[in-house]
């Protein structure tokens, strides 16, 4: 019956076939299509089944369901157009909002996360309100959003009342409870409250070994997220060790190609970097940009991190031109795709400025510190460690600068 109904509707070229064996109607035909549904009354009824079967199929962003929300993300825009009217219908519609949003927000658009998941909170706050778990996910991919745009005291707002609601409603040991303390403990770790964030890592770690196992990818992420709070605090020994450990698993669990493989083994370099372990350093960075640009895109920010990774290498080994032709490349495309005043764009100017003065270049080194540590000022907490090295590289500079004058 679907096939002869399929023929007859190609044969008046109503609906065509694509190489990927999925079906596209015309425009006109689809207009032709919603005045009848409307002029019958029947537009409601098919409004709400639609909703209903794509929310079915449509999966979160993570990476193994990239290639299905590929396909599907236009639908779930279309989704986000339409005025549904029973209460089941537009709690549906919120969560394919916010399952694109998480797809956005993984393949580095965070803006347009950000927008589709402030209506998928909305709609939910209006139905269910904002204390409800289901509107805690929308909440939290927000909160993710924040993050990412370096609005680390907005995120921190959305986390903690996420975290509280889901403790309340799920219980301390829920893996959403424990996906929420996660994310809070990274908020604490931007700020530079590395002892907050330490203290959360080990309890979410713990728990989840113990609930999950030791492989889970979720147990994976709180090592790796644990082993950062100790590489910021210099504990390198302790860092290496844990990114190691994520890394190998990493690699036979989730594969080479995975997002969260690839920040491990980034991870990893760091540490290596910290003890001036270069080469090896480099090594990996070299691996991690390669695979991060064919499997994630040359301008997603991940892949950006990678190469302002391997600029970092190259400045520390003297290799000042190779060094400030990737800087300049990373400050380039984050000032487009991220702003001039999100925190890793202003990481990226500090590099930039500090590869200046290595090569002689001072006036300008110090101009382009001094714009840096005016946009920090702005954007990151007094006490941020990225603000406060800032500031105390660019007090040197000028003070070296005004002893050489007399």
């Amino acid at each position: 019956m679907f096939k002869e109904a399929v023929d007859r509707l190609q044969s008046y070229s109503f609906v065509s076939l694509r190489k990927d064996e999925t079906f596209e109607m015309h425009g006109l035909v689809q207009l032709v299509m919603r005045k009848w549904l409307v002029m019958h009354r029947e537009d409601e009824k098919w409004k709400a089944q639609f909703i209903r079967k794509l929310n079915a199929v449509l999966p979160n962003g993570n990476h193994e369901n990239w290639a299905r929300c590929e396909m599907l993300f236009p639908h779930a825009k279309s989704a986000e157009r339409q005025q549904l009217m029973d209460d089941r219908s537009v709690r549906e519609w919120a969560q394919i909002l916010r399952k694109a949003g998480s797809y956005a927000w993984a393949r580095g658009d965070y803006h347009e996360a950000e927008r589709i998941c402030e209506k998928s909170i909305r709609a939910l706050g209006k139905l269910l309100g904002r204390e409800d778990v289901e509107t805690s996910y929308s909440l939290g991919m927000l909160a993710s959003t924040f993050w990412n745009q370096g609005r680390w005291k907005e995120a921190e707002e959305l986390d903690v009342q996420v975290m509280e609601t889901r403790k309340r409603v799920l219980g301390q040991e829920h893996p959403s409870t424990l996906i929420s303390m996660g994310n809070l403990a990274s908020t604490f770790w931007n700020q530079g409250r590395w002892k907050e964030a330490e203290e959360l890592d080990v309890q979410v770690m713990e728990t989840r070994k113990r609930v999950l196992g030791q492989e889970h990818p979720s147990t994976l992420i709180s090592i790796g997220n644990l082993a950062l709070t100790y590489n910021n605090q210099g504990q390198w020994k302790e860092a290496e060790e844990l990114f190691v450990q994520v890394m190998e698993t990493s690699l036979r669990v989730l594969g080479q190609e995975h997002p969260d493989t690839l920040a491990s083994m980034g991870n990893l370099a760091s540490t290596y970097s910290n003890q001036g372990r270069w080469k090896e350093a480099e090594e990996l960075e070299v691996q991690v940009i390669e695979t991060s640009k064919r499997v994630l895109g040359q301008e997603h920010p991940d892949t950006l991190t990678g190469m302002n990774s391997l600029a970092l290498t190259y400045k520390n080994q003297g290799r000042w031109k190779e060094a400030e032709e990737l800087v300049v490349e990373v400050m380039e495309t984050r000032n487009r795709v991220l702003g001039q005043e999100h925190p890793d764009t202003l990481n990226i100017m500090n590099n930039l400025a500090i590869t200046m003065k290595e090569q002689g270049r001072k006036g300008e080194a110090i101009k382009l510190m001094a714009e840096c540590v005016q946009l920090q000022k702005r954007v990151l907490p007094t006490e941020h460690p990225d603000a406060l090295s800032s500031a105390l590289t660019l007090a040197k500079w000028k003070s070296v600068r005004l002893l050489g004058t007399h």
